[in-house]
């Protein structure tokens, strides 16, 4: 039982080092929404890249 109490006393350090945050977000509302863009956008690319190579592949 002893490791159950561990693992408690591990969790309650690891929240109090965190500070209770949760997650950090970088840049305001419009610079993620154009980092999400931007990254969506390369996505595209790369899945048609692969598309075409799957297409020429099958000819």
């Amino acid at each position: 039982m002893a490791r159950g109490n561990q693992r408690d006393k591990a969790r309650e350090k690891a929240q109090k080092a965190a500070g209770g945050v949760k997650h950090k977000t970088t840049g305001t509302g419009p610079e993620q929404q154009r980092a999400k863009e931007s990254a969506a956008e390369i996505m595209r690319q790369k899945q048609a890249a692969a598309d075409a190579k799957k297409a020429e592949v099958k000819k």
